[in-house]
């Protein structure tokens, strides 16, 4: 028998509020499935479960807002006597994406979500297609499924919704309408939420982080050369950006000086043996979230510029999976696109290290009594003291400099 808890999706969260149970009393359930609906500060998060069984019935209902930690309900082992007298006909098992929507869908809709029929039920479809027809108001049963096997999936019930709208458009009216007063509400509501959480986690930073800060300024000459030539092989939809080449140093000298990457908790630093890169990302309406890249180091500069692009686009549409918010190791910023020269990032807690980059441009270079102009970006690295040294600090950019210098092995 295990537990189902109100999950952590970050350090400066401290509750969450469930919205809506995905599955019921009696469900088999597999890991990686999702279960429930969570709130926090930050939006709406699809939670996935960890753990195989039968789900017991919930401890927490829908609308409650509990502390992190909380037992939201307790998973049975199939076979013993507590799944016994729970255990009901199971549906197919539909594989689902852990996604995360934004807070205007809880926030603008004037009911609950309704819950499908009892013939809904024997439609192969997954939670998250489910609870979208729910919310379009689309009948599951006169939805066509791609999926295999007929199975019903998101696309599709868009696809219904749409053609639904179509046949129902009104004509054009003479002004665009406003934006309902609720719309707005949601709006002030998340980008408020946002700004709170994320003032709370720097604040919690500068509180209780010994930071400290080196700055490196790095010749790109050569990576940039060897990026353009290479690029000039490529169509233009697969051509290499910058960012893609520092990301990737950044990997290879963690791989260096692996203290940088992993955690401070319990008064000790923990290293972690993967290198999940959290990449900030600036949201449209305001604020900034910083997902992981799982795996940086075993990734192409192919799969790494693939892997960004597909971050950035979920992050701006709202979804983000949990494990992409609550999986990262160390965090990378980069201000050049807005003209900074140098940025001196605040540390994310529990993470003891965040590199940034600024511009990428032309400067003085002296080297060999020559004095010449090279293209240079400011690399700083951003520390926690209880973890590491100046030392190991310096070491650590010494690699990114040298394996930036290197682009054809990254």
């Amino acid at each position: 028998m295990g537990e189902f808890r109100m999950p952590s999706l970050g350090a400066d969260m401290e509750w969450g509020k469930l919205v809506q149970w995905l599955v019921k009393p009696g469900d088999r359930i597999r890991r990686g499935d999702i279960v429930a609906t969570v709130e926090t500060q930050k939006g709406l998060f699809d939670v996935e479960i960890f753990e195989e069984g039968i789900m017991g019935e919930p401890l927490v209902q829908a609308g409650q807002k509990v502390p992190v930690g909380t037992v939201l309900a307790m998973i049975h082992s199939e076979g013993t006597s507590g799944a016994a007298g729970i255990v009901t006909k199971a549906p197919p098992a539909v594989t689902a994406r852990i996604e995360q929507q934004p807070l205007e869908a809880a926030s603008m809709s004037p009911v609950p979500p309704a819950q499908p029929s009892v013939s809904a039920e024997r439609v192969a479809c997954s939670p998250s297609a489910r609870r979208l027809a729910a919310e379009l108001g689309v009948n599951i049963e006169e939805v066509r499924g791609t999926g295999p096997h007929g199975a019903i999936q998101r696309s599709d019930v868009e696809q219904a919704a749409q053609e639904r709208k179509a046949a129902r458009q009104p004509a054009p009216s003479a002004e665009p309408a406003a934006p309902a007063p609720s719309e707005t509400r949601a709006a002030e509501a998340l980008q408020q939420g946002m700004r709170q959480a994320i003032a709370a986690a720097m604040s919690r930073s500068n509180r209780e982080i010994p930071h400290y800060y080196l700055e490196m300024e790095i010749d790109m000459s050569r990576p940039l050369r060897w990026l353009e030539g290479e690029n000039l092989k490529r169509p233009i939809r697969e051509r290499i950006l910058p960012a893609a080449l520092l990301l990737k140093a950044v990997a290879n000298a963690l791989r260096d000086v692996p203290e940088l990457n992993g955690y401070w908790l319990d008064d000790r630093l923990q290293i972690k043996p993967e290198l999940h890169i959290g990449f900030a990302v600036s949201l449209r309406q305001g604020g900034l979230i910083t997902p992981a890249i799982h795996n940086v180091d075993k990734l192409s500069l192919n799969e790494l510029m693939q892997a960004m692009g597909d971050l950035i686009e979920r992050t701006r549409a709202g979804r983000l999976r949990s494990s992409e918010v609550t999986d990262t190791t160390i965090t990378v910023t980069n201000l050049g696109d807005l003209g900074v020269k140098t940025v001196y990032g605040v540390i994310y807690p529990p993470q003891v290290a965040l590199v940034a980059f600024g511009r990428i441009m032309e400067r003085p270079w002296a080297e060999s009594g020559m004095l010449g102009v090279r293209r240079c970006v400011s690399a700083t690295l951003a520390a926690d003291h209880r973890a590491t040294d100046g030392r190991r600090g310096s070491q650590f950019l010494e690699a990114l400099n040298r394996h930036l210098q290197s682009p054809e092995k990254l």
